[in-house]
């Protein structure tokens, strides 16, 4: 996710700058070409803009619907993840509170490695469904953190990895299921059964602890929905179409605006006001495609790694540890 309020120009040019000149060419050669037809052959290549016009409405008001669909996906992947940082703090405060001997008159050493389980597991759970988001194997750590269009630094030896949570047998169990996330809220649930037997959670608590996983389960269904179902080619590929189609008639609409003014060299105008013209709804079309997959790592997507590491500090300092990571901090001004 870019985190600086404003974006620095040569980020802008580093995506734009084919864009761009692919514009000034076009506009100058249906300029050029105006100017030689009709001085060398009297023939007229302009169009009226009264009809490009109306075609540059409504492509307007197609990518204004897109855009806003296309943020909604995203906003609700960014409220979900913040749905499960609630979650995970009240799982942890639940699991100290809640995992107790009413027998013994302290918490043993055995209670606390108990405790520390649970919250590992969760932990490892939320990486798990982070690094299944974007579609990378949960030992895959290289890739995890790789921004293909940016090509940013990797931070791969300090992001939270799943195996760091989970014994060496119980990794190996949950590494080659099909949903590896789904499988360690199914062992947290076995686990509070274990737990119950053994008198360690009462009736009351245990049901508590399950609504919370429940929960949880919940959360990783909404993050699979929007993961699962891309936004309707329909709008992706004929809001693509229908700007290029824009795009590539504009110079013949504006040197047509730009030929009636005197002095004859206004025409040259055109130029630049398609390149202007050009970029901006290019880059509207773009900003929306950018924001309909709000998990797979790119420039502008969910902080995923970010939010894991959040988690896991708060999760830890309850469990009452002092050696805790750093928060991930932004490569590029860009926040993983």
């Amino acid at each position: 996710m870019h985190i600086r309020r404003n974006i620095r120009a040569g980020l802008i040019l580093r995506f734009a700058w084919k864009n761009l000149l692919g514009f000034l060419l076009w506009s100058g050669l249906v300029t050029f070409g105006y100017e030689y037809l009709r001085a060398h052959h009297g023939l007229d290549i302009r169009l009226p803009f009264l009809p490009l016009s109306t075609i540059g409405i409504a492509v307007a008001f197609y990518l204004g619907f897109k855009n806003s669909q296309s943020y909604d996906r995203f906003w609700e992947g960014r409220k979900i993840w913040g749905s499960i940082v609630n979650q995970s703090r009240a799982w942890a405060s639940q699991v100290c509170g809640y995992v107790t001997d009413p027998v013994a008159s302290d918490s043993g050493a055995a209670l606390r490695a108990v405790r520390r389980e649970l919250v590992y597991r969760h932990l490892a759970w939320i990486n798990a469904l982070r690094l299944q988001l974007r579609r990378t194997t949960i030992h895959d750590r290289e890739n995890a953190s790789y921004i293909p269009d940016l090509h940013l630094p990797r931070a791969a030896a300090h992001e939270p990895r799943v195996e760091d949570f989970l014994s060496a047998d119980e990794h190996a169990a949950v590494v080659g299921a099909a949903n590896p996330a789904a499988q360690l809220l199914h062992r947290q649930a076995l686990r509070l059964q274990e737990l119950r037997a053994l008198g360690l959670l009462d009736d009351f608590r245990h049901v508590d602890l399950m609504q919370t996983l429940k929960e949880c389960y919940n959360q990783q269904g909404m993050c699979e929905r929007i993961k699962n179902t891309p936004f309707p080619r329909q709008y992706a590929y004929f809001s693509t179409l229908f700007v290029w189609i824009f795009v590539w008639l504009l110079p013949f609409g504006l040197v047509s605006e730009f030929s009636r003014l005197e002095p004859r060299g206004f025409v040259w105008l055109t130029i630049p006001f398609s390149v202007l013209i050009s970029w901006i709804f290019t880059t509207i079309e773009i900003v929306g495609d950018n924001s309909e997959d709000p998990f797979e790592n790119y420039v502008n997507d969910v902080p995923m790694t970010a939010l894991c590491r959040g988690i896991e500090i708060d999760l830890r300092q309850m469990l009452g540890e002092t050696e805790v990571p750093a928060r991930i901090q932004p490569v590029n001004d860009i926040l993983l």
